[in-house]
């Protein structure tokens, strides 16, 4: 009983190691998905830019900050460095419950310079961990409405907006504001005929060279 006990454990153990290492591999398909790309931040380390050019990485968007205090430390050397290895990027700042908007915007625009090159900037909606402050609907567009306008005067182009589910579903983001959806889902993609979106965080544990751990791999679809 305790050696047949010990051969489904050992089966089950390598059926989750091969789903694993699928999973850390895992990208969707080149022909419905044609541009892939990665997020970045400081939290990856030292990025090895030439090596992720090398194997087809499009793009990259750079955290450039979080909230109205957080500056991103890597997002100077990072923006320098994915534009010489002849990527294209953009900049991305996490959303935060907890600042004025003003204040936001004076930090994402302090790191961002003004480039006619660069991807339309991405504003991250997610609860952040320690901030318990959750305004009400009507309170969080205003907000967000004021940021927007700001990050879009700076850059010159429109936002794209990049909700978690569990944000979407509090605050109801589209209701109140009409701008281009970035959205996360492993492995499946959203509905595109439920809700329209122009990229998909595909998988937040893929592993590639030139990156110490995992990376969040976003898609644009054909």
């Amino acid at each position: 009983m305790l050696t047949r006990f010990g051969v489904v454990s050992a089966v089950l153990g390598l059926l989750a190691l091969g789903g694993w290492l699928y999973a850390r591999d895992w990208a969707p398909s080149r022909e419905e998905f044609p541009t892939q790309g990665v997020s970045i931040s400081s939290d990856n380390g030292t990025v090895e830019w030439g090596t992720l050019a090398a194997q087809g990485t499009d793009f990259a968007y750079i955290r450039a900050a979080s909230g109205g205090q957080l500056r991103d430390q890597a997002f100077e050397a990072n923006w320098a460095a994915a534009r010489a290895a002849g990527m294209r990027y953009g900049a991305s700042l996490d959303f935060s419950l907890c600042a004025k908007a003003s204040d936001q915007a004076t930090a994402f625009m302090t790191m961002v310079p003004r480039d006619n090159a660069a991807l339309p900037p991405v504003i991250r909606l997610a609860f952040e961990p320690g901030c318990r402050a959750r305004p009400g609907q009507d309170a969080v567009l205003s907000e967000l409405n004021t940021l927007i306008n700001l990050i879009e005067s700076h850059s010159g182009t429109p936002v794209v907006l990049n909700p978690s589910d569990d944000f979407d579903a509090r605050y109801d983001i589209a209701s109140g504001i009409n701008r281009t959806l970035w959205l996360d889902r492993n492995f499946f993609p959203p509905d595109r005929e439920k809700r329209k979106w122009v990229m998909w965080t595909a998988s937040d544990m893929r592993h590639i060279d030139g990156i110490d751990g995992p990376v969040k791999w976003d898609v644009m679809p054909r």
